[in-house]
């Protein structure tokens, strides 16, 4: 039973990936806005409804990671080291994406980088996600910020410290995600202006490395 749930979902994946890398390629060719379903299905061998089965918003064709991008941020922060500050941590994650030339942070090629530019629903589709990542960092800072308010057996008896504003997380989710979107863009416009990825690389470093500066400037005073 266990071998046969495991082909099954193995397949699923296949399917899955089968019918993102059709839809990719016919959206390079042809333009995201002028691909239809039922191209993408008859390119994939599979009925109209697979695909939308697998895939309920077109976009999602398109921009298929989507739910480990809006998490990226939050999850760096609810899984970062022991003692080491969030904005710290989403350094480090980044600087290691900028190293590995990641997707994730940008870095999708020229073709795939031009389509999404010349798309407006993919373009629109992209600002969305951006938005949810944003949120779920504010989510994840407001965890860590109660989890280090909270006393522990080191805490002296008695002790308080000024509780921040219920804005805090937000606010500094909004500060952090924005430099994140920056770096984004930056990565895409430098692909779309024909740099290779080690020059956009060599580019970003110092640029997010002065951006990281801005942030622990403005976040310096602020609780966790």
């Amino acid at each position: 039973m266990a071998n046969e749930m495991g082909l099954r979902e193995s397949k699923k994946q296949e399917t899955r990936q089968l019918i993102s890398d059709c839809a990719t390629r016919l959206f390079i060719e042809q333009g995201f806005e002028q691909t239809t379903i039922t191209e993408i299905a008859a390119a994939a061998r599979v009925a109209k409804k697979t695909v939308t089965n697998y895939f309920p918003r077109k976009e999602d064709l398109a921009l298929d990671h989507h739910e480990a991008f809006t998490q990226g941020l939050a999850s760096v922060v609810a899984g970062r080291e022991p003692g080491e500050e969030p904005l710290a941590a989403l350094r480090r994650t980044f600087r290691a994406a900028l190293l590995e030339h990641s997707p994730v942070v940008g870095f999708t090629g020229p073709a795939f980088a031009r389509m999404v530019a010349d798309s407006p629903t993919l373009s629109a589709r992209l600002r969305e996600l951006h938005e949810q990542r944003e949120e779920a960092l504010a989510a994840a800072l407001a965890d860590a910020a109660l989890a280090d308010a909270a006393p522990t057996d080191a805490t002296p008896t008695g002790a308080t410290s000024d509780p921040a504003p219920a804005i805090a997380p937000r606010a500094a989710a909004a500060l952090i995600a924005a430099a994140d979107r920056l770096l984004f863009r930056r990565i895409q416009e430098l692909t779309l202006a024909g740099y290779s990825n080690d020059r956009i690389e060599a580019a970003l470093l110092p640029e997010a490395d002065h951006l990281r500066a801005l942030l622990a400037a403005a976040l310096g005073g602020a609780p966790s």
